[in-house]
């Protein structure tokens, strides 16, 4: 499946007020091999003050941090569900991600899904699609925008 275009997505503004309100981010198909995306992203996101909740059935911890199987078996609120799952997965996250609460789905670079984003904000979820959380994270704080 390709990545669809987003038929709408978060403005900046609304990407720097969900970076700001945010505190706890489950990653979504984190990897513990330190050349993916998802354990850089992860890693610069620990560093910058954000708590991280690895989510990948194949691993016990992550970066120090526990690692569980799905969203359901996370004990803890979470604000942002962070996906790194190919664009098939998300519909199912996205189930999840409303039955625990969490206040965003982001989908990283690459991946979108429309049906499963117009559900999200359905359920009253702010989405971000095809973008990166480390990237944005730069942009705003970062570069002074």
């Amino acid at each position: 499946m390709e990545c669809e275009f987003p038929k709408q997505n978060a403005t900046t503004e609304e990407i720097k007020e969900i970076l700001q309100s945010s505190k706890t981010i489950a990653i979504v198909g984190l990897s513990a091999d330190e050349s993916k995306d998802s354990y850089r992203v992860a890693k610069y996101l620990k560093e910058h003050g954000y708590k991280i909740i690895p989510v990948n059935p194949k691993y016990s911890e992550i970066l120090e941090e526990k690692c569980y199987p799905d969203l359901k078996s996370i004990p803890e609120k979470v604000d942002i569900v962070d996906i790194f799952r190919k664009p098939e997965a998300v519909p199912s996250i996205v189930y999840d991600a409303i039955e625990i609460g969490a206040k965003v789905i982001w989908m990283q670079l690459g991946i979108c899904h429309n049906v499963a984003a117009e559900k999200a904000r359905n359920a009253g979820l702010k989405v971000v699609m095809n973008k990166c959380t480390k990237v944005e994270h730069a942009n705003v704080f970062l570069s002074g925008m």
